[in-house]
């Protein structure tokens, strides 16, 4: 239609603008969300120690492994794509 508009980089350019743009922000937020995965126990609201039938205090000790490791591998991938970043400006200078 236009000679002075490449339609096929435009639309490139657009894809990898809204994949970093929002896409590796959402990767983040997915990976926070996983981390905040409570395991069986929960903290009381008070604050307080409040001990069950088996002596222990209602608290949470860990977060759930598999949460854990979704998150990792989340933020595993969003780092990886910015040393991809980092090595791409790196390499054209």
């Amino acid at each position: 239609m236009n000679s002075w508009i490449n339609l096929t980089a435009l639309w490139q350019i657009v894809v990898v603008g809204l994949l970093a743009g929002a896409g590796l922000p959402a990767i983040f937020a997915i990976g926070l969300r996983f981390l905040n995965t409570s395991g069986a126990r929960v903290q009381t609201a008070g604050g307080g120690v409040v001990t069950g039938t088996d002596g222990e205090s209602d608290r949470v000790y860990g977060g759930n492994p598999a949460g854990l490791a979704v998150g990792v591998l989340c933020f595993a991938i969003v780092l990886a794509a910015i040393g991809y970043g980092i090595s791409l400006i790196v390499a054209s200078s």
